[in-house]
């Protein structure tokens, strides 16, 4: 059992999490949900079902595990090192123009890692991002 723990926590080196929510934990996943009650079940009798002959039921958590790190690629998918600022994010809905959305903001060169409740924004207009929400992995375009 203190295997189990110590896998889930260093996971992936710290470059993975287990979360059920994607584009800054405003949308869930149904697949990653159901993952995660499945294994809460089966560890509902644990020395019977995950240390017991049933192993295999831990595997269900497999799909709500994604990563932590932003990194940036270019159009023709090689790594492209870009500033990013990270910081605490923030609630901009109904303000008018383009606020910031994070404060207290450290500025880095991807690839960065993403704590829990933080956001990642382009510190330059070198770049354009092909997807609203910078995490994960994202592809980059000049700005023309």
């Amino acid at each position: 059992m203190v295997r189990i723990a110590q896998g889930l926590v260093h996971m992936g080196k710290g470059t993975l999490t287990l979360s059920p929510y994607h584009s800054d934990r405003q949308l869930m996943r149904p697949v990653a949900v159901a993952g995660l009650l499945g294994l809460l079940v089966a560890c509902i009798d644990v020395k019977q079902t995950i240390l017991g002959k049933s192993h295999y039921l831990f595997y269900s958590v497999a799909a709500a595990i994604q990563p932590r790190m932003l990194v940036t690629f270019d159009e023709e998918l090689k790594a492209l090192p870009v500033s990013v600022r990270v910081g605490t994010a923030v609630d901009v809905v109904g303000q008018a123009g383009k606020p910031k959305t994070i404060t207290g903001f450290q500025t880095h060169t991807t690839p960065v890692l993403l704590s829990h409740g933080e956001r990642a924004e382009l510190a330059t207009d070198e770049y354009l991002p092909l997807t609203p929400v910078l995490e994960g992995f994202v592809i980059l375009r000049k700005n023309p």
